[in-house]
């Protein structure tokens, strides 16, 4: 990697041994695609939950030639997927899902997969009516931002967490967002 790798820890202490495991998985990433130009990864502890424990969240950016690639892994049912979470855990799904994405990355770049920006599929993960976004978590696990104006046929208020929705990428200010959004089921029904 041109770039070092950085890995920053929030509300949690820094750990030698997660940093070597981190490392290890980076390894891993850059064996599978050596264009890997950096990466920043970002552990976090979210809540403090005395019953269920600290819900764990892992950032992922990766670097490629004229790109880059971000994973955020968050657990979505705390109370039920996590009752004793695992920072090891949190880590190792979120490199999974930073695997599978830069394989598909790669693949894209081969040209062995066709890309269909307009037809990426995707779940609703959050609604934020009163401030006009939602976010939602693609077929790679990662999450992006939408807003009241990236909905084709739907409003807001009619969209529900767990619809499926294709949606068009684009790069916002901050990143990666969804910047046209519609509803899956809308197209069978034509």
């Amino acid at each position: 990697m041109q770039i070092p790798l950085e890995i920053r820890y929030h509300h949690l202490d820094p750990s030698a041994a997660l940093d070597e495991e981190i490392r290890a998985h980076v390894d891993k990433l850059n064996r599978l695609y050596p264009r890997l130009t950096g990466c920043r990864v970002a552990v976090e502890r979210q809540h403090h939950q005395h019953q269920t424990g600290n819900i764990i969240e892992v950032h992922i950016e990766l670097s490629v030639p004229g790109s880059k690639l971000v994973v955020s892994r968050e657990p979505h049912k705390a109370n039920q997927e996590f009752a004793h979470p695992d920072v090891r855990t949190a880590v190792k799904e979120a490199f999974r899902a930073a695997e599978r994405q830069l394989m598909d990355y790669k693949r894209q770049q081969q040209g062995e997969v066709k890309s269909h920006p307009s037809m990426m599929h995707a779940t609703i993960t959050q609604i934020v009516p009163e401030e006009d976004h939602g976010f939602l978590m693609t077929a790679t696990g990662a999450f992006l931002y939408f807003n009241r104006t990236s909905l084709f046929t739907e409003t807001l208020e009619s969209l529900r967490v767990g619809d499926e929705v294709h949606y068009v990428e684009a790069e916002g200010d901050n990143g990666p967002v969804a910047s046209k959004v519609w509803r899956a089921k809308a197209e069978a029904a034509e």
